[in-house]
């Protein structure tokens, strides 16, 4: 997969962040911050905007950061290693009903400062980590920044701003585990992960494809409930069941009077 490639959602999620952290919308730039009808407030564009219902459209300023930045993994850095077009990084998501404003990095720190999102899934997770980081990289490039990769834990820290963006990789959500006698076992009814995702600003969750996969291509010999071990079983239920314990886990552990919280949707591609 190529950087740069965003899916509608990720836009989307972006913009909602950048605009709901502000107190005073018309405070915003004009240059930054346009929109077909003329206005500025934010609340105007999310009731009449179906940020959803659009189509791609080529814009020659793209791409919005390059193949430069410091926090893209190689697996991910198309141009860096070979390929030689780049129109495919010049698609613009375009909403039928009004238009997107970009990015603004530094309004985005400003809103975000002393504070920590945090993604949790799988390589969806990653790429829409990566490209955070990028485009507000693009915004600061001399601004100092602290990465730490760990384990599955990656964060990288703005540390001018005290802004921490956080990637946890976990494709279930619910716990994949190695026991000795069983083997790798997918829990459906625990979450003891979830402990590294408390005391988040903003929780990112993502999960689906590897719920599909199969055979020698799965990543686990059995599958528990409570007591019981599954040799197999319908990955549609299996699935149901894992969001049934991530859904509880939520409304448990997550405060939502500080913690926002967003669950992504399948990748096309992977429905596909």
């Amino acid at each position: 997969m190529a950087f740069l490639f965003f899916k509608p959602i990720f836009l989307s999620l972006f913009l909602f962040i950048s605009y709901h952290t502000a107190t005073e919308a018309s405070k915003l730039s004009a240059q930054s911050f346009s929109f077909s009808n003329g206005t500025s407030n934010a609340r105007e564009l999310a009731g009449k905007c179906n940020w959803f219902r659009g189509k791609w459209v080529f814009d020659p300023k793209y791409p919005l950061y390059d193949s430069n930045c410091p926090f893209i993994d190689p697996q991910f850095n198309c141009q860096k290693y070979g390929r030689h077009d780049s129109y495919y990084l010049k698609y613009r998501w375009q909403p039928f009903a009004c238009d997107l404003p970009r990015f603004n990095g530094l309004y985005f720190l400003e809103k975000w400062r002393g504070k920590k999102i945090m993604f949790v899934g799988d390589s969806l997770s990653l790429n829409q980590w990566i490209s955070l980081t990028c485009l507000i990289h693009s915004w600061v490039p001399n601004s100092k920044y602290k990465v730490f990769r760990a384990d599955g834990l990656y964060s990288v820290t703005f540390e001018e701003y005290g802004v921490k963006i956080l990637l946890y990789r976990t494709p279930y959500l619910v716990d994949l585990v190695n026991d000795n006698k069983a083997g790798r076992i997918l829990k459906l009814d625990t979450i003891h992960n979830g402990k590294a995702w408390r005391g988040m600003d903003m929780l990112i969750f993502n999960t689906w494809h590897w719920w599909t996969h199969t055979g020698r291509s799965q990543p686990w010999d059995y599958i528990q409930e409570g007591n019981k071990l599954y040799k197999n079983m319908n990955r549609l239920i299996a699935f149901y069941k894992g969001l049934t314990t991530w859904a509880r886990w939520v409304n448990r552990y997550v405060d939502p009077s500080r913690t926002k919280v967003f669950f992504q949707d399948i990748s096309p591609t992977h429905y596909e």
